[in-house]
């Protein structure tokens, strides 16, 4: 259940080695609807991940960047937050139209969209987060995936071998099930999330809200990946999230053969991420090498030229 790559994964460059022109610093930020998710890479090598709070849209990311250096994992301890932000290429997949315009005021950041990821069938209004995260399954994991993400929502994606959309499904996220019930009744309590898998059978209205809302998401999860693997067969299934642990866990306890069918991944966006960068930067390398070979070629209708 870890993160086994599989033996034909999505062949993303033909050479990585000569992929001159990817960036060897670079930072990729997946806005998401609840935090902002970080990684840094180094010579095609994710470093290092962490999460922070949203910026305050009425700051700067200078000012968020100052306020946030204590937040640094250990790669990045005693780094200058501003610098990297400054100083490096900044690759944003947002999902939050207003955090995305207060990042794209940094001079390198570059905007990813749903038109440079090579999947089929992708249509427009479908999250970026889930795009880039199938296919950063797909570069890691091959073909057919499925993608289940633990997040504020609960998101089904899958695509097949033919690195064509089969599509998914979206529903309330486990936190977001409990901060509804708070909102739209009158006695309920607000539910904190856990990190325990509750009991069944419970004898509080806390716990019952606990277990209603798990045992049930639980369920539709297994009913999901059941269709699924009735379509595909050995097809790979990746959990990522911030709920992936938790939802794991109760899939071990219920169904122990299927959870080690699952992988747990929770970095699969920025995999996804890389992918499109090197991905893009071969293909400018190998324009770029046109270009010149073109410029070399003599020119025939030049009275001087000797074949």
């Amino acid at each position: 259940m870890g993160c086994e790559l599989r033996k034909n994964p999505v062949r993303i460059l033909k050479n990585f080695e000569s992929d001159r022109l990817t960036p060897a610093k670079w930072i990729a930020l997946a806005i998401g609807n609840s935090r902002l998710h970080w990684a840094w890479f180094q010579q095609g090598k994710l470093l290092d991940a962490w999460n922070t709070d949203h910026s305050a849209l009425d700051s700067t990311p200078l000012e968020f960047a100052h306020q946030s250096a204590n937040l640094l994992p250990t790669a990045l301890a005693h780094t200058d937050f501003a610098n990297l932000l400054f100083n490096f290429p900044l690759y944003i997949a947002s999902v939050v139209p207003a955090q995305t315009a207060f990042w794209q005021t940094c001079s390198q950041s570059r905007l990813l969209t749903l038109a440079q990821i090579p999947l089929q069938n992708l249509y427009p209004t479908l999250g970026i987060d889930r795009a880039l995260a199938l296919w950063g399954a797909a570069s890691r994991y091959g073909l057919p995936a499925l993608v289940i993400d633990g997040g504020t929502a609960l998101t089904f994606t899958a695509a097949d071998v033919q690195q064509e959309l089969i599509g998914g499904a979206i529903l309330p996220g486990l936190a977001l099930q409990k901060r509804s019930l708070s909102e739209q009744t009158a006695a309920l309590p607000l539910v904190y999330s856990s990190s325990d898998r509750p009991q069944r059978w419970a004898t509080t209205t806390v716990e019952a809200i606990h277990s209603g809302i798990f045992y049930t998401v639980l369920a539709g999860v297994q009913s999901f990946i059941a269709d699924w693997q009735q379509k595909f067969g050995e097809g790979a299934i990746v959990l990522t999230g911030g709920d992936a642990s938790l939802l794991m866990s109760g899939l071990a306890a219920q169904n122990p053969e299927l959870a080690q069918k699952i992988t747990i991944d929770p970095h699969l966006i920025f995999w996804g991420m890389q992918a499109i960068v090197e991905k893009e930067s071969f293909s400018l390398e190998q324009a770029t090498e046109g270009e010149i070979r073109a410029s070399q070629k003599p020119d025939r209708s030049d009275p001087s030229f000797q074949a």
